[in-house]
């Protein structure tokens, strides 16, 4: 049988769309005035209210400018900035779709999620201008269609700064988008695949609004009274990317319903890290397991006064016992779980403040709505502790990949739970605990590495005859590191200078969090299927044998 969440049921609202959700109703137990953003490095900052207005000027402006209609996606190639969620909600006040990307993606990357996507428009910052204005170009998209958001504007005056856009002289005339919350989508979130490109995974409203209203209920009413975050004078230290589902969804969205404090950084640093913390009071961090991993080792920790942190969240990659516990005797700070996806609208599992101690290990318990399968090799549900695959049917599931037919298809079972790929365990309290992935997607500090594109990339070299690339951990800094084993052509020779070769070459064709930080190995063959199919599951064994003979040989 199924699991459903142990959690109660939640009354999830058809008709009301994200912006609305956030902004429409009755605000939460905070005045309007509050700061809900804040610069960690400038000081620069907004109040909830302030983000309402501005937002409601933007989305004015889309419209009044560039006739903006529902359905219209607005790429955001961007650090994190205070001025993002501004861009994002207006974007949806006029009736878009908001399509974030990763601000290291090349030219390349960049150019086809902007194609992919059919972006309407593009918000950058004036450093990342070049990429931004070439990809531009390669998708179709006029350069007065890119804008920079921040403090600096464009130093050529290439493109508008979106202040420019803001106007309140549209007062009146143009109305605020109607939305059919099921149907129409708020963020089109880009998903790399173990094959092929990336996927639009497309987010309704009624998704991210059930989403935070799920995660709204684990982690803030059922543990304000145990030590979490009560939205009176909780800090929340944002580290996490705003184009990533998770800093999306727990970062910039939780802050606004439930009233929490941000504070931004544009990316993370140690040190900038420590700094907010201290300066601004934080309480409370989401991160993942590198960052769960500096505050346990890095020397700087005992220089600053952390003593506001109440409790970190580590998602995005599974976090070891040994790094939760190292966190704890440094810090006497709690660190708990939680598991998530993009096509989940982010949230699944969420571990409570009060048992994260009690089941450490496991990512929590199924957020409220959620239902959940374990199934096997042979499509069957397996016996309560035993491991399969994780099926999730719920309102924050996505309906589906955007203009991928046949990816969906295969995505969903027969009676509608989505597969993940992913294996899980479920204890007898309703605790799931991530086993190992199906999916061959590294995730490398979080952030998605496709083996088949690097692949791809090495492929490219004249040198190259053969190519396969697996994720291997990296135990000193508690992440996957891509490697790939490749055999050379006839006549060229392998050895540490080629390989140093090989790695550089790549390196300078992908995003950084795409370089092969595991390295170059050289084999004779590629293990495949019948049908051509690299088979990366053989060769991770054929690396983990290698890895324990020479351990063996050193001992």
């Amino acid at each position: 049988m199924p699991y459903p969440s142990t959690f109660p049921p939640l009354d999830i609202p058809d008709g009301i769309d994200l912006w609305s959700f956030l902004f429409g109703h009755k605000h939460r137990d905070f005045p309007v005035t509050k700061e809900i953003l804040t610069c960690a490095e400038t000081g620069r900052s907004y109040s909830w209210a302030d983000v309402r207005s501005a937002s409601i000027e933007f989305g004015k402006g889309l419209k009044a400018l560039w006739g903006w209609k529902k359905g219209d996606v607005l790429a955001l190639y961007t650090p994190n900035s205070i001025d993002t969620p501004i861009v994002t909600l207006g974007a949806l006040w006029a009736g878009g779709v908001v399509s974030p990307a990763n601000p290291l993606y090349t030219t390349d990357e960049l150019a086809f999620q902007l194609r992919d996507s059919g972006a309407k428009g593009l918000v950058t910052q004036p450093a990342y201008l070049g990429t931004a204005l070439a990809a531009a170009h390669k998708a179709g998209l006029p350069p007065e269609r890119v804008v920079v958001l921040g403090p600096r504007r464009d130093p050529r005056g290439r493109t508008r700064h979106f202040a420019s856009i803001r106007s309140t002289s549209y007062t009146g005339r143009y109305a605020k988008a109607k939305i059919a919350p099921r149907r129409d989508l708020a963020f089109l979130v880009y998903s790399s695949g173990t094959t092929g490109l990336p996927k639009g995974v497309g987010l309704s409203h009624r998704n991210m609004v059930a989403n935070l209203l799920q995660a709204s209920y684990v982690e803030g009413s059922q543990w304000r009274s145990r030590g979490g975050p009560d939205g009176a004078g909780d800090r929340q230290l944002a580290v996490l990317p705003f184009f990533h589902i998770y800093g999306l969804t727990c970062g910039v969205l939780m802050a606004l319903y439930e009233g929490w404090q941000l504070v931004v950084l544009e990316r993370f640093d140690m040190e900038k890290a420590l700094r907010a913390i201290e300066k601004y009071r934080v309480t409370f961090a989401y991160v993942p397991p590198p960052v769960v991993l500096a505050f346990s080792k890095h020397p700087a920790v005992d220089a600053y006064d952390l003593s506001s942190l109440k409790v970190l969240h580590s998602g995005a990659a599974p976090l070891t016992r040994e790094l939760t516990e190292a966190v704890w005797n440094r810090l006497k700070v709690p660190v708990k779980q939680g598991f998530g996806l993009s096509e989940t609208s982010a949230v699944v599992c969420c571990q409570t403040v009060d048992e994260w101690a009690k089941f450490m290990g496991s990512v929590g318990k199924l957020m409220p709505n959620m239902t959940a399968k374990i199934v096997g090799e042979d499509g069957k549900e397996v016996p309560e502790g035993e491991s399969g695959e994780l099926w999730l049917k719920g309102p924050n599931v996505f309906a589906g990949y955007f203009n991928r037919p046949e990816l969906t298809k295969e995505a969903f079972s027969p009676d509608g739970f989505f597969k993940t790929g992913d294996v899980f365990r479920r204890d007898k309290h309703g605790n799931f605990y991530c086993v190992d992935r199906l999916k061959e997607l590294i995730k490398y500090n979080g952030y998605p590495v496709p083996p088949a594109e690097l692949e791809g990339v090495l492929l490219g070299h004249e040198d190259v005859a053969d190519a396969c690339v697996i994720g291997v951990e990296d135990r000193a800094n508690a992440t996957e590191v891509p490697r790939a084993y490749v055999v050379l052509r006839p006549g060229v020779a392998a050895g540490d200078a080629k390989a140093e070769q090989l790695a550089e070459w790549v390196a300078a064709r992908v995003a950084p969090h795409k370089k092969l930080r595991g390295g170059v190995r050289f084999v004779d063959h590629v293990p495949k299927s019948p049908s051509g199919k690299v088979l990366r599951r053989v060769m991770r064994a054929q690396a983990k044998q290698q890895e324990q003979r020479a351990l063996g040989a050193k001992l």
